[in-house]
């Protein structure tokens, strides 16, 4: 692999110019708990796990890609495999602990691993544009498809993750019913940028990336809603 390969400076380098983005983001969000805010280091073990995803996904990716010739299958189920296993990765670390007993906790478990994911898969965006001395354009340009992925990973994830906080205290069936439908939304939202940046090489970039900010706002707007639930 040539990231193998890549000058230790330059892995630096794009490490920094993936982690740094999404703790800025991480910041912004456990801002908005600081009432009842979560244990950090389990904080920073969600972050890193999300950064394991990134790891984990690939090779299922390169499976889906050599089984499905439809590109717009492999879109899709490479945008369900992504946001099933974010989800997986906070539901092993907080199996059987104490960790959500409130629906605030569980956007915030989500999201925090989503930006670890982010992290690492922007990271991995930024190696080759550094070592071909790049770096200003891997920044600047390139349609700065690495800032719509944290973005991306933020709001898809935080909406599977309110989705079942709403349901934290709702019987069986309708934690399933929720979570299945912020399964759905959260993919499908992941689909439709991975479809108009890859698909059409990135020129509705800025409607898209114009779209998701309105949805983060949304996920805002929710984001504390659910956080007025965990006061009541």
């Amino acid at each position: 692999m040539a990231i193998l390969n890549a000058d230790p400076k330059i892995l630096v380098f794009a490490f920094l110019g993936g982690v740094i983005p999404s703790l800025l983001w991480l910041w912004f969000w456990l801002k908005e708990d600081e009432e009842n805010p979560e244990p950090k280091g389990l904080l920073a073990i969600m972050f890193i796990m999300g950064m394991i995803a990134v790891i984990i996904v690939l090779p299922i990716e390169k499976f889906i890609q050599s089984q499905f010739n439809s590109h717009n299958s492999q879109i899709i189920l490479w945008a369900s495999a992504e946001e099933f296993l974010k989800y997986l990765v906070v539901l092993i670390i907080l199996y059987k602990t104490h960790h959500t007993d409130e629906p605030i906790d569980w956007p915030i478990y989500m999201i925090t691993a989503a930006l670890g994911f982010a992290a690492l898969e922007n990271a991995l965006f930024l190696v080759k544009p550094f070592s071909i001395n790049e770096a200003t354009v891997a920044l600047l340009t390139g349609q700065l498809r690495f800032v719509g992925s944290t973005l991306l990973h933020t709001v898809s994830s935080g909406i599977l993750g309110i989705a079942i906080g709403i349901s934290i205290h709702s019987e069986k069936f309708k934690k399933i019913w929720h979570f299945l439908i912020g399964f759905i939304i959260a993919t499908t939202l992941h689909s439709a940028f991975n479809f108009f940046i890859i698909k059409n090489d990135g020129n509705d970039f800025l409607k898209v990336f114009a779209f998701l900010w309105v949805v983060t706002i949304i996920v805002m707007l929710l984001f504390e809603k659910v956080r007025r639930m965990s006061k009541n």
